[in-house]
């Protein structure tokens, strides 16, 4: 049995905060961020482009400074003119902007905190994959770094609150299987690799519902603090509905 959406939730954005030069909006999965040019599909991209058409049209533009993968969702931040592109663009790459996730996790660790701090690269470099994005904790990865707290546990899943220090490719989710705790509906990094084939060809399916219990991997940016005009702004998502009802389920 197959479904008709690959990932079972409306994608759909809201805004959050927004000044004349800067918009934060709160991205539903599975939103794709910006077009892959592999298929014909809604994206954030194109939804910001039809709320800004005023600006785009008198000069402005849509920039986006930080993306989110498909399944993740939260909080993203958008230029709406070149000069905002500009100083956020910098506030990035000097590490300036604060992000803070939350995930649900498989297993209750016995620690309240920990952090991460094994390098990353990708997999394929130095082992067997058949997943060519898939990456890996290995000492001739990039210096990385990821903290966390548990807030809630339910069950054999915890509710923990992610800050990654830096900015690698599936830091938190690579970090927290590393520690033993994968995320919830995890199709890469949850134990079974054939989870991710299995749903590139054929979709989501009542077997991967069973595998993997969720639809997408439990993550969500939840809080993110950028530099702008002098001041300092944070900006808050509360936890979704889908992460909260799967943190109560029975």
């Amino acid at each position: 049995m197959s479904y008709d959406m690959p990932i079972a939730v409306v994608p759909e954005f809201r805004v959050l905060y927004e000044d004349d030069g800067v918009l934060a909006v709160d991205k539903a999965a599975p939103l794709l961020t910006h077009p892959t040019g592999e298929k014909n599909e809604p994206t954030l991209w194109h939804g910001l482009h039809e709320l800004l058409c005023y600006e785009v049209s008198t000069g402005g533009q849509v920039s986006l400074i930080n993306r989110l993968d498909r399944e993740t969702s939260g909080i993203t931040l958008v230029a709406k003119n070149a000069e905002a592109a500009r100083e956020l663009g910098k506030a990035m790459q000097a590490r300036l902007l604060h992000k803070e996730y939350l995930a649900v996790v498989q297993g209750t660790p016995l620690w309240e905190s920990a952090c991460c701090a094994e390098p990353i690269l990708r997999m394929e470099q130095v082992a067997q994959t058949r997943i060519h994005v898939r990456q890996c904790c290995h000492p001739d990865g990039k210096d990385c770094r990821t903290e966390f707290y548990v807030l809630r546990r339910c069950g054999n899943m915890s509710l923990l609150r992610c800050v990654p220090h830096t900015g690698r490719m599936h830091q938190i989710r690579v970090h927290a299987a590393h520690m033993g705790f994968p995320l919830v509906g995890d199709k890469i990094y949850g134990g079974d690799e054939s989870c991710y084939l299995d749903f590139i060809t054929e979709g989501w399916t009542e077997n991967l519902a069973q595998r993997l219990l969720f639809p997408r991997h439990a993550l969500h940016a939840y809080r993110l603090t950028f530099p702008w005009r002098g001041q300092e702004i944070t900006v808050e998502s509360p936890l979704p509905g889908d992460m909260e009802a799967l943190m109560n389920k029975d």
